[in-house]
């Protein structure tokens, strides 16, 4: 328990030191090597084959017309009742919760290549889960095709909690897919790992998605990023958020 409570505090601390306001600011690294850069006097660490755009999601997009993308990954701050309790507590440790209409709006179809698949992050609630596949899909143009499971591991290699029913937390979170195009993809595929202590850091899908497009360069973007990865358009408020270089060794 006292580990438990050691990990949560520190990943407090590392949530509330990398707040910053960086909407507006855009950027990239076009070279073959991560760059250390200046960013409002931080330091942040950029991967190769990258860019980043910061601000309201819907926007992002729209600076984006014309550029097409193969693979769509989304993780959308999903309105719940935990996250509004936790911002009366404590501002910082809150995001801008959106509604499912709302994320539904946001111009993605135009972003799509004619094969493309769109994974998007959700949570177990009933009505986020019936969202994405009735509203949100439907009017982004895309159909819906798998839905992948995140197990998350503590080190012994044990779920990190016990499984539940009705509202209880899971051990697990859901990743709803549809493609756009002729893509065949499998059904209740399981990926397994220890989750990071840092809020909200999921691990990238893209390696896991690429085998199933026949494209030989293929195009990434992220939504709602809060960190950066190779050969990746990220765009959000906090896609630098886990990029300053406090977070990170030199080797």
């Amino acid at each position: 328990m006292y580990n438990k409570l050691l990990i949560r505090n520190l990943s407090q601390v590392y949530f509330e030191s990398t707040i910053f306001d960086h909407v507006g600011v855009s950027g990239g690294n076009n070279s073959d090597k991560p760059l250390k850069c200046k960013i409002k006097d931080q330091y942040f660490l950029i991967p190769e084959q990258s860019r980043f755009f910061c601000g309201d999601v819907s926007e992002q997009c729209r600076k984006l017309d014309g550029n097409k993308y193969d693979i769509i990954v989304a993780d959308p701050p999903w309105w719940n009742k935990y996250i509004r309790r936790l911002k009366g507590a404590n501002e910082k440790l809150s995001y801008s919760m959106m509604y499912n209409e709302d994320i539904a709006d946001i111009p993605v179809k135009e972003l799509m290549s004619k094969n493309c698949l769109v994974a998007v992050w959700c949570t177990n609630a009933p009505s986020n889960i019936s969202a994405v596949k009735d509203i949100i899909f439907p009017q982004w143009g895309v159909e819906y095709t798998a839905t992948w499971y995140w197990l998350k591991l503590i080190i012994d290699m044990k779920p990190l909690c016990q499984f539940g029913s009705g509202c209880k937390k899971q051990p697990y979170e859901r990743i709803i897919i549809g493609k756009v195009g002729n893509i065949e993809l499998p059904d209740d595929v399981l990926v397994a790992s220890i989750p990071s202590a840092l809020h909200s850091h999921k691990p990238p899908l893209q390696e896991l998605l690429t085998k199933f497009i026949k494209t030989n360069e293929l195009r990434f973007l992220e939504l709602f990023a809060r960190y950066l990865l190779p050969n990746t358009t990220s765009i959000g408020f906090e896609p630098l958020k886990w990029q300053h270089i406090s977070l990170y060794e030199e080797t």
